[in-house]
């Protein structure tokens, strides 16, 4: 499996793949996959579109992130390929996806999240073969929303102390 943004969600996939088995290749944009578990291993994007079997993204949208997965990303990977997105939706570019779907080349895609929430009804995905969409509900556990409530509670008092945390910058 290779997973593209190696923060607290990545490595918590990465774990869930230890228990399948699945060796991973992580990416992080500040190359600082620390502390990984035996089954990962740090590699370059070009490695991990070459090599894994599964494409997880966890990655923020950046200026380098955006359309990451696409024609040219898909050509490079095996054939049968299966594409998870839980990060945000222009990571994808989805009549990409949808083609690939289409043709084969990707096996199956599973998105949470899509270029524009609400999902429109012309958007490529709606038709795809094999193709899983959820509606981005990830946060919907009401553990998962008072985890999001206490970051939000941490985030403002560490800013208010001068402090900044969990900043996102390219």
């Amino acid at each position: 499996m290779g997973i593209i943004g190696y923060g607290r969600i990545g490595q918590a996939v990465s774990r869930i793949a230890a228990a399948f088995g699945m060796k991973t290749l992580c990416y992080s944009r500040h190359r600082t996959c620390q502390d990984m578990p035996d089954n990962c291993r740090y590699a370059e994007l070009d490695e991990i579109f070459a090599k894994s079997d599964v494409v997880s993204l966890h990655c923020p949208l950046s200026e380098s992130t955006q359309g990451i997965v696409n024609r040219g990303t898909i050509a490079r990977m095996k054939d049968g390929v299966i594409i998870l997105n839980t990060g945000r939706g222009p990571l994808v570019v989805e009549q990409d996806l949808a083609d690939a779907l289409n043709s084969g080349k990707v096996y199956a895609a599973g998105v949470d999240v899509v270029s524009e929430e609400p999902i429109r009804a012309d958007n490529p995905l709606l038709s795809a073969k094999n193709c899983v969409i959820t509606p981005h509900i990830s946060w919907a556990p009401k553990a998962s929303r008072e985890r999001l409530m206490e970051i939000a509670v941490n985030n403002l008092a560490a800013w208010l102390k001068g402090m900044p945390v969990n900043n996102v910058a390219e």
